[in-house]
Formats: structure tokens, sequence, C-alpha cells
């Protein structure tokens, strides 16, 4: 194309003298409707074309467009549109004011505007049916157009802010289009992303009371944001019991990555079912080895049933006691001491804080999930404040869940699983990070909108996130980005015309986005809205200059920080002291009771442990008791299929 521009300026050896009456500013169009003329195309090549401006003096009062700004051409039958990609100047004259100087625009088409037989514009539709000839005149495209172009009809459409080319026109964004393939919103710290990822999912929210979001917040930044809207989950209100973890995550937990990994895996292999079994049937009694070693046989390691971390230990002891050679005691012992720690720990009492264990996946998963609503359609999980060497084992646990949730529910209660700081979990190192994590992700990514389980992506570093999960994002809205790999990952993947407007990334503001995609009527940079200062994240920029101004003087201000930062080791610390230093035996096979529809809560044996995680409090909700009753018997019938699987 550079050396089809270089022939034509050499060529086009008559555009110092354009007739007057085609350099007015003011053009007719064949519909007989007034454009704003600019120039006239004299290359076409594909779905591109080169466009020479008129003589900078009649253009005094309409300056040269901008990349990215939206041009027309009038044909028979339709408008083409089409994106200026590349501006230049290929023959500048010397003198600055000078008139003479050839100016030439690349464009992209893009669509067009069909016409019906009066002239009336109809709908915009992509692609170009019938492309301009050359010579043919060139304008911006009015008002109207723009509006016809960026117009998403429907109650399904959520505006987010405004078009730049034109700030009178709203950007809209289709909800359906963007929650059903995906979404990725990225930017560098400090350029809005934070309100970005509030506004979107606010006005989301708006028009979707009953909806269901599960948003994990690394850093306790969207609690304000949602202050009517969100189940805010703490890591003191966490409940995510253990037996919920699949065999690879609590193997992380309990075993970590060490030298005799796969001995300690086996062990576990093979004791995990049995302890399912022994709760399934703790309220019969216990039950004979052959009987439990049969019944174990029959339960996947995977399986999300209950089971107590006392009858776990209590198999390890037996095994223990059977063995002959020390040297093959080592892996029961080690799994036995890291139970003992997490189990006394307080930051894991969110998983093994319980004094009792009880089969209540249908609350943990309709508190996660919002079922029912009650009037809170967001569930805000904040992972601040977990053990760092867990979080990402929580992470999979849930990712997990939303994708098997979606899969037995069929699809009829859609999810959305809000991912921030997505590149912590899943890198583009594929040595990095938790594996189990990548895979949920992945799968949610790659499969999840068949079973209605949405997937947003936040990070600040595109090019450290696994290139395979933004592959999967069909929109895309990017703020400022300074870094050139975050730019590449992202040229890689677009057209053209939607890859100029990226040029704007490393200069644009702080709530501007070059927005792309399916859910996008067009690439195009916009400027979110502002949010109310209600609902605002809690992500502001330390105020240095303000806090600098004066001393501290408080004495007391370092003990309290010193205090704080020590709390969860002197927590650890006292509760181990307060600990025996060696289990209580196993209880012993106890009468069997009255047979029960269900297995009643089974308590752990007795010892000094932290208080068990507060539970999740009731849901009111308006439709009244019955219908808060059919939700719930429809979630265990889900789970039901979930464990049958």
């Amino acid at each position: 194309m550079g050396a089809r521009m270089h022939d034509i300026i050499h060529d086009d050896d008559e555009h110092h003298h354009i007739e007057e009456e085609n350099r007015e500013m003011i053009a007719t169009g064949t519909d007989g409707a007034f454009m704003e003329r600019i120039g006239r195309i004299v290359a076409v090549s594909g779905g591109r074309a080169v466009i020479m401006l008129d003589p900078a003096g009649a253009m005094d009062d309409n300056p040269s467009p901008e990349i990215g700004t939206l041009l027309k051409v009038d044909t028979d039958e339709t408008v083409a549109l089409a994106l200026v990609s590349s501006l230049s100047s290929p023959m500048p004259e010397a003198d600055a004011d000078s008139h003479e100087e050839a100016r030439i625009v690349e464009v992209e088409f893009i669509g067009e505007l069909g016409k019906a037989a009066d002239g009336a514009l109809g709908d915009f539709r992509r692609g170009v049916s019938q492309y301009p000839g050359l010579g043919a005149v060139v304008g911006r495209a009015s008002h109207d157009e723009l509006e016809k172009v960026y117009a998403c009809d429907g109650e399904a459409a959520i505006k987010v802010g405004v078009i730049h080319q034109d700030q009178s026109i709203p950007a809209m964004v289709k909800m359906n289009e963007m929650l059903g393939k995906h979404f990725a919103i990225l930017g560098t710290t400090g350029t809005g992303k934070s309100c970005s990822v509030a506004l979107i999912l606010r006005r989301v929210l708006e028009g979707n009371p009953n909806a269901h979001i599960l948003l994990l917040d690394m850093h306790h930044e969207y609690a304000t944001a949602f202050p009517d809207l969100a189940e805010v989950i703490s890591p003191e209100t966490l409940n995510l019991p253990f037996w919920l973890l699949n065999f690879e995550e609590i193997c992380e937990i309990l075993i970590g990555d060490h030298a005799n990994r796969e001995e300690d895996t086996e062990v576990l292999r093979e004791l995990i079912p049995q302890a399912r079994a022994r709760y399934r049937h703790g309220a019969n009694g216990r039950l004979s080895k052959v009987r439990e070693t049969a019944d174990a046989q029959n339960i996947g390691v995977d399986a999300p049933l209950p089971y107590r971390a006392s009858d776990l230990i209590a198999l390890l002891d037996t095994c223990m006691g059977k063995l002959d050679l020390k040297n093959n005691l080592a892996p029961y012992k080690r799994i036995k001491a890291k139970l003992e720690a997490v189990t006394r720990d307080p930051r894991y009492a969110f998983m093994f804080g319980s004094l009792t264990v009880n089969d209540n996946m249908a609350e943990v998963v309709g508190r996660l999930f919002r079922i029912p609503v009650a009037g809170r359609p967001i569930t805000v999980l904040e992972l601040g404040g977990l053990p760092s060497e867990v979080i990402n084992v929580v992470v999979s646990v849930l990712a997990r869940m939303a994708f098997d949730f979606g899969y037995h529910a069929g699809g009829k209660v859609p999810l959305t699983f809000v991912c921030e700081e997505a590149h912590r979990y899943v890198p583009n190192d594929p040595n990095a990070g938790f594996a189990p994590t990548r895979r949920a992700i992945s799968k949610i990514a790659k499969e999840g909108r068949k079973y209605g389980v949405s997937l947003c992506i936040i990070t600040q570093r595109p090019s450290e996130l696994d290139p395979t999960i933004l592959s999967q994002c069909n929109t895309l809205f990017s703020l400022r980005l300074s870094n050139e790999r975050d730019q590449e990952i992202l040229r890689a993947g677009i057209s053209d015309s939607a890859a100029s407007l990226l040029d704007f990334m490393p200069t644009m503001g702080v709530g501007e986005a070059i927005a792309i995609g399916e859910g996008i009527s067009l690439p195009c940079r916009i400027r979110f809205d502002r949010l109310p200062a209600e609902h605002l994240p809690r992500s502001s920029t330390a105020a240095f200059s303000e806090h600098w101004r004066s001393d501290v003087t408080d004495p007391n201000f370092l003990r309290m920080i010193i205090s704080r930062w020590r709390q969860e080791d002197m927590e650890i610390m006292a509760t181990t002291a307060a600990m025996p230093e060696s289990m209580p035996p196993p209880p012993a096979a106890q009468p069997a009771p009255p047979p029960a529809p269900a297995p009643a809560p089974q308590p752990e044996p007795a010892m000094d442990r932290p208080a068990a995680a507060p539970q999740p409090r009731p849901a009111s909700a308006s439709g009244g008791g019955e219908a808060i009753a059919d939700l719930r018997s429809s979630l265990s019938d889900v789970l039901r299929k979930f464990r049958e699987q």
C-alpha cells in the first residue's frame, strides 16, 4: 500500500487543480442529502482505500480527521463506512501554511448503512456489499449516522459511557454478547480499571436484579462499590469446607511440593475415600473393615461428599500401627502433622474450623452463587487476608464449582465469574501458578458458554496472562497500557482497523478505553461514565503530599500497627500451645441409633481450636417462603446430579 501511495502522489498531477465546486465543504450525496466532504478516493485495494484530502485551504473550518474517525462514502444503494487507520503527508512542503501539500488518509471499510427507495437510511450491518470507485467523494459520518452505527437496540443493551468522536452519542454494550462469550478489562494500575469494572457490573445489575455474579476481590476494593447489592464475604465469614476440595486441591494443602510427594499422594488417594465412607455411614455406627474398604471403592476420590478430619487422622494412626519398618512411617507422619497443623491454624478456620461436619453443600453453593438472590445479586469474595499458599486453591475450588454447577444445572441459572488480577491464577508461564486453577478457569473460558457460565478477566499485565484465556474473551475494554509487550498481545488478535486505535493506548486519559469485540457494534474509543462517590471502589492512590505535611507523633501508632502485624502469628502460637501433644484415640464403635433419613452432623473429637467460621446468615426473599423452598429444592436436585456423576 505504501508503494501504491507513492505512485499516486506522483501520477496525480491534477490534484492541485480540483474544480471549485468539488472543493466545497458541503457536498451533495447520491441520495440528495448534504455531506461534509473532506476528500476523494484515489485507490482501492480489497477492504482498504486511500483518500486524498482536499487542499488545506478548503478545510480551514474542517480539520483533518484523526485515527479512529468514522468516514462515509455514498454509493447507489448503501452508505459505506470506513475507519481511519493511517495519516501521512508523503511530500511535505517547507512552508507550514502552504495549501498545496498533499495529504493522504488510509481507511479500512468496516460496514454499511442500507438505503431505502426514498433515501432513508437503514440499520447498520457489518461488511460491505458495494465498494466505492475511484474519485468517490468521502465525508465525515454525520451525527445521525453515528447514532445508527453505535446503537444497540433492546433491553439487553447497557450504557457504559460516550463515544470519543461524538460525546453526545452513548457508548452501548450488548450485554448478552459480552457475557455469553466472555470479556476482559485491561489497564495499567491507576487508569480507572477498578472503576470501570464497578461501572460495567452495576449497569448490568441495574437492569438484571436477579443476576448471579461472583467477584474475586484481591485487594478489598469492591465492597464499597456495591453496598446495596453485594453479599460481601471476608476471610472471617467465608465458609468453604475442606471436603469440597478435589484430590489435587487437598494434596496442595496437605502435601505441597517436596521430594516425596508421590508417596504421600498415594496414601491420601487410599484413605480419603475410606474417610468419606465412614462419614456416609456415621449414623449407623462403624463399618467392618471389609465393608468399609468395599464401600470406599465405590466413592470417587474427587466426589464432593463430606468426611471428618478426625476420621482421616484415625485411619492414618491405624495404618501406622500396622507397619513394621520405621522408614515406611514417614508419609503418614508428614500428612498427620500437616493435617493437625492446619486444623488448629486460625487462618484456615474457613476450611477446617467447624467443630462439626455437616453436609451443607447446598448452603455453601447458594451463598456463593446467590441462590436465591434475596436482593443481593453479586457476591464479593475478599481473598486478601487468606494464607498466600491457599489462595490459588480457593480460586481453583470456586472456578471448578462454578463450571460444575452450570453444567449440572443445564445452564438454567447463568453465572458470571469475575477474576481480578487474573495473571496470578493463569500465568503465561506454564510452570508457574497452580495447575488445577489454570485448568478450572480455562475450562470456563473454553466451554462455559454452553452451560451459562461466563468469565470476566481483569488484569494489568496481558503479556503475563495465558494467551489461551485472553483469546477466548470476545469483548475487550483496554484502558491505558504503556508496556509494549502488553500492546503487542492485543494487536496480535484484532483487525487492522482496531489495531490502529491501539496507538492511542499509551496516551489515553483516566477512564478512557478502546472497546473491541462482539459486545460492541464497532471498535471505538470511549470514555466511561463517572460513578457517584458512594459507589466508587476503594482503590484511590495514596495522597503522599497530603500525608507528608505532618509528622506522626502518636506514640501508640506504631504499637497498634505492629500489634495488628503480629496478630496472626500470636494466635497461631497461642492455639498451638493449648493443643495436647497427641490426638485423642478414635472413639470406639457406638451402638447403632434408629435409622435416620440423612446422617446427623458428626462432631470432631474435642480439642482446642479456633472458633468456627461464622455460618452464612439466612437470606430473606420477598417472594415468600414457598418460593425459597422451591429454589432450594432445585438446588438440591442439581447437587444430587453433581455427586452422582
